[in-house]
């Protein structure tokens, strides 16, 4: 499995690198571990989802990223649990 280059969230796994990527803290300051997809104003976007739910979603992404479904759910279900949110 190939680890995204640079920073990348640690939620759902997507690359951020545009200023407009990055999650936001509870004082408006840029969070460099989530992206703004997952995280704004210090918190979860959606604090209840499950690990397999988060596979799930970006899976649908797979078209955006270059795969299969069936590939991105299997890259997605190696990758997410090693990422900060997801570790046990």
């Amino acid at each position: 499995m190939d680890i995204p280059q640079g920073l990348f969230c640690q939620s759902c796994g997507m690359p951020m690198s545009k200023p407009e990527d990055f999650g936001t803290n509870a004082d408006g300051g840029k969070n460099e571990d989530y992206c703004s997809n997952c995280f704004r104003n210090g918190a979860f976007t959606n604090p209840s989802i499950t690990l397999p739910e988060m596979i799930e979603f970006c899976a649908g992404f797979s078209k955006d990223m270059g795969m299969t479904p069936e590939a991105a759910h299997a890259m997605l279900t190696e990758f997410l649990p090693t990422l900060k949110r997801w570790k046990q």
